[in-house]
């Protein structure tokens, strides 16, 4: 099979790696990859957002699946467009894809819905989310609308913060027009979970629970990031608790979806809160997330190319997943000054080309430039190790970052720790 993969991240390298894995891959493009992805694939120098010139590569070279990673290509309906010209695709379309590109959407339709979530209220006027805001408890969350890479998500601990962050989002318009908008809700407590889902619209399956780790800083400590590492499986949840979720927000939520009239097929990525109250909806991001793929799909044994072809056909409900009994721990190396301001190009030691048997380092922001590998992006790699037991992997993981050298890496010393 000839198969097209769009991205560019650690997601997408861990993406390519698991494909590979799969005797009928014959031939691996990724639009545009990394240095990683270069190893296992053709790397093709077209944006992952370049619709007209992926459209005119696929339909020369007419690949037998193509699989979305990032979640800004579907937004822009790169499944529709590549559908419509009878071009398979693994990926939500884009009516789908608003429950990403729109937080204020997504809010309205758990309102609606009853799916739970945080009490909150939705803005596009400034001076009316002001005061919607200083009439609030505090500690809050502010959420600029559209998408922010990861960054549009603010919790405002007392009224000059939120005024700050209202005044940034939709006023200065620090995250561009995904600040036309915004939502603001109550803060809640508890850990957060990433449910992991795979639904062709009616089925839905789930893949090993992972705990993704936001803060920059140890013990949860510093500015949110797009994640600074990850475990898998999660096991501080019983089965009891899995079922309660499944039954009382995802199988709900699919119901919800449909109502409004949204065919979602994919990847349904369930960010929640385990709140004293019970599970709550914090997002829904419509593609694998980024660090958790680099963990799951170490322990997923059924081919990503069987999960993509029965959701497509609409028959998830018969495609039995199987996975190992291992564990996996994925430490996220970010460059200095991340999140707010990563210094780049910076060169970079200690990437090896393969995998050893039971680790490897994920490419993320990395680039060659004049034969020297360097820096490109805030997160810069993902090392990642897997073992029978938690600890191991925890152990072999740590072990293996001293070998990767750039100025200024910083990474949490306490990843997984909590397990």
């Amino acid at each position: 099979m000839k198969i097209l993969l769009l991205g560019s991240g650690g997601r997408e390298h861990a993406i390519a790696w698991h494909l590979k894995k799969d005797p009928r891959v014959t031939a691996l493009f990724i639009a545009p990859g990394n240095p990683g992805t270069a190893q296992l694939g053709t790397n093709l120098p077209i944006s992952a957002t370049d619709l007209p010139a992926l459209l005119a590569w696929a339909q020369k070279e007419k690949p037998d699946l193509t699989f979305v990673g990032p979640e800004a290509p579907l937004c822009l309906g790169i499944a529709d467009l590549f559908e419509a010209h009878g071009l398979p695709v693994f990926g939500p379309n884009q009516n789908a894809a608003r429950l990403e590109g729109s937080k204020v959407l997504t809010k309205r339709i758990f309102q609606k819905h009853d799916i739970p979530t945080a009490p909150g209220a939705c803005f596009s006027n400034a001076l009316e989310a002001y005061r919607y805001s200083q009439a609030q408890p505090y500690p809050q969350v502010i959420k600029a609308d559209g998408l922010a890479a990861g960054k549009g998500v603010i919790i405002a601990r007392n009224p000059e913060e939120a005024t700050k962050a209202i005044y940034n989002i939709m006023e200065r318009r620090v995250f561009g027009d995904a600040g036309a908008s915004l939502v603001i809700e109550e803060c809640l407590t508890g850990p957060e979970v990433s449910f992991l889902a795979i639904t062709d619209g009616h089925d839905l399956q789930l893949l090993p629970l992972a705990q993704d780790h936001k803060r920059i800083g140890n013990r949860d400590t510093g500015a949110n990031t797009g994640g600074m590492g990850a475990y898998a499986p999660a096991r501080f949840l019983s089965d009891a608790v899995k079922q309660e979720i499944v039954d009382r927000v995802l199988k709900p939520l699919l119901a919800a979806l449909r109502a409004e009239g949204i065919d979602y097929q994919g990847i349904l990525y369930a960010g929640l809160m385990l709140a004293p109250s019970g599970p709550q909806m914090l997002e829904i991001n419509v593609r694998l997330g980024d660090p958790e793929t680099q963990v799951v799909l170490p322990l997923l044994e059924t081919s990503l190319i069987d999960i993509a072809q029965a959701v497509r056909a609409r028959k998830l409900g018969e495609l039995q997943l199987r996975f190992n009994d291992l564990s996996a721990v994925g430490i996220v190396l970010a460059a200095p000054g991340y999140p707010e301001s990563p210094r780049l190009g910076g060169a970079i030691e200690g990437l090896a080309p393969s995998p050893s048997a039971d680790r490897i380092v994920f490419h993320a922001g990395t680039k060659m430039e004049d034969g020297v590998l360097v820096t490109s992006g805030g997160r810069v790699a993902t090392v990642t190790a897997w073992a029978r037991d938690f600890a191991t992997a925890r152990k072999h993981a740590y072990q293996a970052v001293p070998a990767v050298k750039f100025e200024g890496m910083q990474f949490r010393t306490d990843i997984g720790a909590k397990a």
